[in-house]
């Protein structure tokens, strides 16, 4: 909406205005055109609308929306580049581990084409690249740790020509074993950090005093993030021996850094640019780097601007996955399967570097209660090292892989004590006297959490489909149907501390139209959408007055990753920050210049209101905005954010390391051949917590992605290495993703209404881009459900994941066994 006034006309309303206006609009009306930016050409609309359509809190579409489904929305390979444009294609380790004896370069140069070649010794500045710790080199110097370890790029004409000339180098390694076993290297102390530890009151003691003790262990696997988008950049030289960075990538300030120390320059040399990518899931927050880092290398050593894109199979060579974990656990429980305490034990497959591997096992650690109290634990995370590509961020970051293990010893407890697992997880659920993590936070929320699993009990008429299920599977001796209902508490904040901040630059325009910047990016998620909403319902704006514009390192600094579910409430917070100060200042040039009460001043529908009933005054937005720039008032703003209340303390491995818990849960229903290890999903059902949402629409899509994805992760997303390290699941045909055809037929999702966040978010929402993935392990916990039929629900059976129809099968035959051998 613009309700601004037409400049080289008298208003139809003139003779209605107060004296101050028509003063104002008097000193506007003289003026050549030109001598000023001064918005002409609008018309103030004869009845404004009572409110402002499409702030935070309404179901607005996504800001690029129509841009995605008609192909005009610009991603990287979209980009135009200058004829001159360089191509790079990387040279690669044939091998997991060895030692690189020689490299000859020479015929790689002499091919058709070719304009440079570099290698380890051609980087003029720092040769490490690791994001947090050291151990992750530009190019290979000496020691290979991975199949796909860059060792050269080639720089040619085109893309084909590069490609073809990285075929032609002589590379002679001394292979030697490698480690793939994590669990193996755990053992002999091989890691990329060390082991961590939190520990709530003498957990042996409780192992000791227990009823009963249930014992269990379980492999989770990795995952590929499968963007749809993969690894790209375009990299522009400037004249002042900086770079201007294009890239899909989640992290653009550590990006413009990496950059920099490579090239040997200062920060403020490089810009480095993130208009969208086309997904990332944390794929892209560190790992997006390496490529900017090397095309900025070759960009500023030729003068010309330079491209590299990875192929899809090179891209999940080159790249590292969601962690794989290896988790044990020993608990205590009573008479009533209600856990005392114990020990958990969670072994990270972390790759062959640090990379973030220390934070996503914290997380694991932190997550590895979900909803539940452990009482008197113990839990350990240990960081293996293997001769792999180094692991990385995906959404969940560790927690995931953390719930696996106390959501399978809740189905152990159940079919031990010959209870519903769904009595078994009520019962432990976080309540008062009982609602202290195992790392010293307060569950807030608790009776909140109790609420949304109780509601979704009784709306997915549970335990009459429960009744129906154990009927059909005692009268069905090859299908068996399955159901559970598992909830999610999934804490929100980085666990770096200083990550949590957020910055956002707004500028108005003298024709009253908004621009605002942050520093989070967009993957496809919907948060340049918030943060628009946000602006808008600031300012009392129709959405389509507020445009976001590309995340830069140049308008916004120092910025932290898009990642930990946290874009929203970070920058969300910024942009509002930014307009609470510009309509402070904006308040007090109103007072003085229109001679109006300060008090009770505020934005409304487009307009600036004092008063009420007949001494209301309204000023349009876009007359206040041009007398206030004819009034010399900055139009402009920056605003800035920091998490209140976050410590840990990681020598006692206590604290408060997240501001809120977003809560979930779901209920899934599938039927399984045990013939043949074939499964279906029937139907789900979902209920999540989002707070007051800041756009209903969005972040219904991102439950429904969530789910899908984590259910990926659990049944078909399959990763596989040959003995000698090399990925061989690196295509479509090989890794397996969730497609139309999988969505089950039924499919229920429900945000939680009524229950605004506890802490101080923006608007009291409630972050949504990780929690609700987690929602998935409702599908494996029904699979291990219709498998625990086979012999009368007495065992839950080992089900590791990915719980492909194989391992399905395999589990099947196992309980038949069993069940044979039993007398």
């Amino acid at each position: 909406m613009r309700t601004l006034t037409k400049l080289d006309a008298p208003s139809r309303a003139t003779n209605d205005l107060d004296d101050a206006t028509t003063r104002v609009r008097e000193e506007q009306q003289g003026r050549i055109k030109g001598d000023g930016p001064l918005a002409r050409g609008t018309e103030p609309q004869e009845t404004p609308p009572a409110v402002s359509r499409g702030g935070a809190g309404s179901a607005s579409a996504h800001e690029s929306a129509v841009k995605h489904v008609t192909g005009r929305a610009a991603y990287i390979d979209d980009i135009a580049a200058p004829a001159d444009a360089l191509h790079l294609a990387l040279g690669l380790s044939p091998v997991a581990h060895g030692r690189l004896t020689r490299l000859d370069l020479e015929a790689v140069r002499a091919r058709p084409g070719v304009v440079d070649v570099v290698a380890f010794s051609d980087v003029p500045g720092h040769t490490d690249i690791g994001p947090v710790f050291p151990g992750d080199p530009i190019f290979v110097e000496d020691e290979i740790s991975y199949a796909g370890q860059v060792l050269f790029a080639v720089a040619a004409e085109t893309h084909r020509a590069a490609r073809e000339a990285v075929k032609a180098a002589i590379v002679e390694v001394d292979e030697q074993p490698a480690s793939l076993d994590p669990v193996g290297a755990a053992g002999r102390g091989e890691a990329v950090r060390p082991p961590h530890v939190q520990q709530s009151g003498d957990w042996q003691r409780s192992l000791a005093d227990a009823a009963h003790v249930i014992e269990g262990e379980q492999f989770v696997g990795g995952q590929e993030h499968f963007y749809l988008e993969g690894q790209a950049c375009l990299v522009q030289p400037t004249e002042d021996e900086g770079v201007i960075v294009h890239t899909s990538n989640q992290h653009p300030s550590e990006t413009q850094k990496l950059v920099a120390e490579v090239l040997g320059i200062p920060f403020h040399a490089v810009t480095v640019e993130v208009r969208r990518m086309g997904g990332g899931f944390g794929g892209k927050e560190t790992q997006a780097s390496p490529w900017a880092c090397i095309a900025a290398l070759v960009a500023r050593r030729t003068g010309r601007t330079t491209r590299l894109r990875l192929p899809r199979a090179e891209d999940m060579r080159v790249t590292g996955k969601r962690h794989p974990f290896h988790n044990r656990y020993r608990l205590g429980v009573d008479a009533a399967g209600v856990i005392q305490g114990g020990e958990l034990t969670l072994i990270g497959d972390c790759g062959y570097s640090p990379d973030l591997s220390d934070a996503i096992v914290d997380r694991a650690m932190f997550h590895a209660d979900n909803a539940y109290f452990l009482g008197e634990a113990r839990v350990t995370g240990h960081r293996a090292r293997t001769h792999t590509a180094s692991n990385t961020a995906f959404r969940g970051f560790g927690g995931p892989q953390g719930m696996m293990v106390i959501e399978a010893a809740m189905d152990d407890i159940a079919r031990r004590l010959g209870e519903d697992p769904l009595t078994i997880r009520k019962r432990n659920l976080y309540r008062p006297g009982r609602e202290t993590t195992h790392y010293g936070q307060t569950v807030e929320q608790v009776a909140l959490l109790h609420h949304v699993v109780e509601r979704l009990e009784a709306s997915s008429d549970y335990w009459a489909r429960r009744e129906a299920i154990t009927a059909f599977n005692a009268e069905s001796p090859v299908i068996k149907r399955g159901m559970a209902l598992t909830p999610v508490k999934f804490g929100i904040s980085f666990t770096a501390k200083h990550l949590n901040q957020a910055g956002a630059l707004l500028h108005v325009y003298t024709d009253g139209s908004v621009q605002i910047n942050h520093g989070g990016t967009e993957m496809g998620q919907g948060l340049h959408t918030k943060i628009c909403q946000v602006v808008a319902r600031e300012l009392a704006l129709d959405l389509e007055t507020v445009r976001i514009t590309a995340t830069r390192t140049d308008k916004v600094p120092n910025t932290s990753p898009t990642a930990a579910s946290s874009g929203a409430d970070l920058n969300g917070m910024a942009a509002r920050d930014a307009c609470l100060s510009l309509k402070a200042r904006l308040f007090d040039f109103a007072s003085e210049h229109y001679a109006l009460d300060r008090e009770g001043m505020r934005l409304e529908a487009g307009a600036l209101v004092t008063g009420a009933g007949e001494s209301e005054r309204r000023i349009p937005w876009g007359e206040l905005v041009q007398a206030a720039y004819l009034g010399r008032v900055s139009l402009s703003e920056k605003g800035f954010y920091a998490t209140p209340l976050i410590h840990y303390d990681r020598m006692t491995g206590q604290g408060r390391p997240f501001y809120y818990f977003a809560h979930g849960a779901a209920v899934a229903e599938v039927s399984v051949d045990t013939l043949t290890g074939e499964y279906q999903v029937d139907r789900v059902d979902i209920l999540h917590d989002v707070g007051d949402s800041l756009n209903p629409a969005i972040d219904i899509g991102q439950v429904e992605g969530g789910f899908i994805q984590g259910m990926g992760w659990l049944t078909s997303e399959e990763l596989r290495w040959n003995d000698g390290g090399q990925l061989i699941s690196d295509g479509p045909a090989t890794y397996k993703i969730p497609t139309y055809g999988d969505l089950p037929p039924s499919f229920n999702v429900e945000l939680l209404q009524g229950h605004p966040n506890s802490m101080a978010s923006i608007y009291r929402s409630k972050a949504v881009g990780e929690p609700p993935f987690m929602l998935g392990i409702s599908v494996w916990a029904a699979l291990r459900d219709a498998l625990s039929s086979i012999n009368d629900y007495r065992e839950a059976p080992r089900l590791d994941t990915p719980a492909t129809p194989e391992r399905v099968l395999l589990a099947a035959e196992t309980l038949r066994h069993r069940g044979e051998s039993t007398p």
